[in-house]
């Protein structure tokens, strides 16, 4: 738990991020549609009165920053926990900390949790009362979806502000700054910024703590003139920023799936890429190309799920990097593919009327009957057996229980192999109408 000591850049070892942690607002680089003349955290600043914030957004974006600048704006004390670190016990010695700071000195405290999402529900009811009371304001800083994470409760007595990663102008901003502020100077070539740039996936932390391994590389090894390969060589080649089980893992599959269904091979493969280069298991992408197999393409490709079922099979065999061919080959063919979501409608139109119908009872004719008993009932009696009949086909058979309504949940489209089986059906439909009207008119 840390308390007031807010800008701690002059002890030595202190990290370059730290070191070169904004102290003015307006020194925050990024985040122009919160921090903007006329905009809502400007305002709130410009207004002299804290109020309570969650602040939502990808690391490195500044949660942390605007935090403490709440804190030195407003002249309240400043108390940080981190729900990776904290628990019961740390909360109460955090909110016992603040009445004392109140009954004392008269000074409200900003109570700092980040990471927020990982504090249960009982942890965060914890901060209710305090909150209700104005003993503290809170911040909470998150990286996930507060809507899900965060507690109503809490929510309701909170602004949201939704961060965004800093654009490469913002981070080439950043870079001159960190680099006027080493010891030892260093020259970068345009490559070499280009690279720490790109590396830092628009987290502005990523970017620092980049430039300073750099520049202990640098110093050791006495080179100042900086390219793009020394920096290739030095930085260890990095995963894409996304956590495995947050929402930005999710947002990406979901434009993964979606670039298949819309039959964009392209933007279907830069997204299957960028999830293998952020670490996602590629056996977990394999399984949903599965999915997007049966519910996107269906019976207008049956092909698909084949193709992909193998690039699975493929990966298990042969492992990484060969095996992503596999899965390349595959989420390509998949979006290329004739589309259809006639079997998905039909399954789940299916699994609706079943869940709210009675269990009927299955015809007598379409009884299994393998003992004498059975057959004496009339089990399978008048079954009339598809292969003996003309096109293997029984005009007028009725297959469903006894007093079924009507139902044609399967709509084959006029798409792909789904085509022909649209005609056959239809066909077999034509042949249906002279026993249908055979039965009327008995």
């Amino acid at each position: 738990m840390a308390t007031d000591d807010l800008f701690e850049r002059e002890k030595p070892g202190v990290p370059l991020a730290e070191r070169l942690r904004p102290r003015h607002l307006g020194d925050v680089l990024g985040q122009r549609h919160l921090l903007g003349p006329g905009m809502p955290l400007r305002v709130a600043f410009e207004s002299g009165v804290p109020h309570s914030m969650i602040l939502w957004g990808p690391p490195g974006t500044g949660k942390t920053t605007l935090a403490r600048l709440t804190a030195s704006a407003f002249g309240t004390a400043f108390t940080a926990l981190s729900a990776v670190f904290s628990g019961v016990k740390e909360i109460r010695e955090a909110m016992a900390q603040a009445e004392r700071e109140f009954a004392v000195n008269g000074r409200r405290t900003i109570l700092f949790v980040d990471e927020v999402h990982r504090f249960n529900k009982a942890q965060q009811d914890a901060f209710l009362p305090y909150v209700e009371q104005g003993t503290v304001t809170f911040i909470g800083a998150t990286t996930e979806n507060p809507s899900f994470e965060v507690n109503s409760a809490l929510l309701s007595r909170a602004n949201v502000y939704v961060l965004h990663s800093l654009t490469d102008e913002d981070l080439a901003l950043l870079l001159e700054r960190a680099v006027a502020g080493l010891l030892d100077p260093l020259q970068l070539d345009d490559e070499a910024r280009d690279r720490l740039i790109g590396n830092a996936d628009g987290d502005a932390r990523r970017l620092l703590n980049a430039v300073e391994i750099l520049a202990n590389a640098a110093g050791a090894e006495r080179q100042q003139k900086i390219d793009g390969s020394f920096v290739e060589n030095i930085l260890s080649r990095s995963l894409r920023r996304f956590d495995k089980g947050g929402e930005q893992f999710y947002d990406q599959i979901s434009a993964l799936h979606k670039s298949v269904r819309g039959s964009d091979p392209d933007a279907a493969l830069y997204w299957l890429v960028r999830m293998l280069d952020g670490g996602a298991e590629p056996l977990y992408l394999g399984r949903r190309m599965v999915r997007m197999a049966v519910e996107d393409i269906g019976l207008a490709d049956p092909r698909a799920l084949d193709i992909a079922m193998a690039a699975c099979e493929t990966y298990e065999r042969l492992g990484s990097p060969e095996g992503e061919l596999a899965l390349a080959e595959s989420v390509i063919y998949l979006a290329c593919a004739a589309k259809s979501n006639a079997v998905y409608n039909a399954y789940n139109a299916a699994r609706r009327f079943v869940s709210a119908d009675s269990t009927r009872p299955v015809p007598l004719h379409l009884r299994n009957a393998p003992t004498r008993l059975m057959k004496n009932l009339g089990y399978g009696a008048d079954y009339r057996y598809a292969h003996d009949e003309k096109d293997a086909y029984v005009p007028g058979e009725n297959y469903f229980p006894e007093g079924m309504p009507e139902v044609s949940w399967y709509q084959p489209t006029e798409r792909g192999l789904e085509a022909k089986i649209r005609e056959k059906l239809a066909y077999l439909r034509s042949l249906d109408e002279p026993s249908a009207r055979k039965n009327r008119q008995e």
